[in-house]
């Protein structure tokens, strides 16, 4: 558990993480110079001089102005309720994970349980706007490594995210359990259709943040949250990704800090395997199960667990495992598909196309974006539309003609 601190030292800590113009690599600067905080501010302007420029030198021998004041007196009075925990870089709780980055943060905000973030995580990100198979297929890798005893770190976003904070919570208590990494301030959930989520990973979990209390989602803070997934980590899975999205900024971070890198492929069809199939020509190792991750990592020393057999398998994948390798191969930044916003991706697209066919009525629609890509056998269909089975049988008979689905001897159905 967290050491319980001084006030005095608590007060150090939490008042250099938040002071006006001082950087968090001009912080950790100091105090690899000077100290501990309370030493840092024990100094006067002269000696600070010497490690910062004179006028920050002379602010950090001063009182803290009253915005900074109030900010830390907010952050004591979260610290007090239940649950709620502050990891410092020199307290023994502190993820050793992150102590390998470049840039680990200087404080770590908690709400749940901090002792997860010491325990071996996989990470599995992927798109927001993810198709009802790539969820599934979230959703039960993260179910099943939970049960094999790994911690699941994600960002909380919709869609791929969401999907696998889900399965790590469905493996139960004595799972590896679930880290969600905030791009926010710790007390504030986005988006805020993820809150129930959010309360159930904080009893059950752990949410975690770099950011000062009240800090609002802003687009480069993301980058910064991707960094914490990649590095808490000793693989990071992608799920479903555009060719241009998120995700792979947290597979290029991953490949950086030296952690393995993971994909799933997909149909060939689909703007959203295009990342994944990216990463797997760079050098990402091809995943179709979950002994496929077990082969790279081996298993964690908390998985005692028998019987479960090789976990999730992924049916039709395309074509066998491959020999990606370990990793993305060397490059950098540079010989990986160029970064963009999530979601972004091209816009001839088969699901543009067919909700311009004239059929493409709203529950013709919905059978469509249940289908996905894969093959899909019927009653999982009917599960992800909710339809009933008189009106899915006549809309799948509605897309057959207009062929927007085919049906394939074994019984499933695919889009064209």
């Amino acid at each position: 558990m967290p050491l319980t601190l001084p006030s005095e030292e608590l007060h150090a800590w939490i008042r250099l993480s938040l002071e006006p113009g001082l950087g968090p690599a001009q912080a950790r600067n100091l105090l690899a110079a000077i100290g501990l905080p309370q030493q840092v501010y024990a100094l006067s302007a002269g000696s600070l001089g010497k490690q910062v420029p004179m006028e920050l030198a002379r602010q950090l021998a001063r009182a803290p102005d009253d915005t900074v004041e109030t900010a830390i007196a907010l952050t004591l009075a979260w610290l007090q309720r239940p649950g709620h925990h502050l990891l410092t870089l020199a307290d023994p709780a502190y993820p050793r994970a992150l102590l390998d980055i470049h840039d680990p943060p200087l404080l770590l905000y908690v709400n749940g349980n901090p002792e997860l973030l010491s325990r071996p995580a996989i990470s599995i990100v992927g798109a927001r706007n993810a198709s009802a198979g790539g969820m599934d297929n979230a959703r039960a890798f993260a179910r099943h490594l939970a049960q094999q005893g790994w911690c699941i770190g994600s960002g909380l976003a919709q869609g791929i995210d969401t999907a696998a904070h889900e399965g790590a919570l469905q493996a139960g208590p004595d799972a590896g359990g679930t880290v969600a990494v905030l791009g926010t301030g710790i007390d504030i959930v986005y988006p805020a259709g993820n809150r129930d989520l959010a309360h159930r990973i904080a009893a059950a979990g752990a949410l975690v943040s770099e950011f000062p209390l009240g800090t609002r989602a802003l687009p480069y803070q993301f980058p910064k949250r991707n960094r914490l997934v990649a590095g808490m980590s000793r693989g990071v899975l992608v799920v479903e990704a555009a060719k241009q999205s998120g995700s792979l900024i947290t597979a290029r971070l991953a490949s950086e800090m030296g952690r393995e890198v993971f994909a799933i492929p997909g149909s060939i069809h689909s703007p959203l395997s295009r990342g994944c199939h990216a990463l797997i020509r760079q050098g990402a190792k091809l995943v179709e199960s979950a002994e496929d991750i077990h082969d790279e990592l081996g298993r964690p020393e908390a998985a005692q667990i028998a019987g479960l057999g090789s976990g999730p398998a992924l049916p039709d994948a395309g074509s066998g495992k491959g020999a990606a390798g370990r990793g993305l191969r060397k490059g950098g930044p540079a010989a990986m598909p160029a970064p963009g916003p999530a979601g972004i991706g091209h816009t001839d697209t088969a699901s543009s196309r067919d909700s311009a066919k004239p059929d493409a009525e709203p529950e013709n629609q919905l059978v469509l974006d249940a289908l996905g890509h894969d093959p899909v056998h019927l009653d999982v269909l009917q599960q992800r539309t909710g339809l009933d089975l008189p009106t899915l049988n006549s809309r799948l008979l509605q897309l057959e003609l207009s062929d927007g689905v085919v049906r394939q001897g074994d019984g499933r159905y695919q889009r064209r």
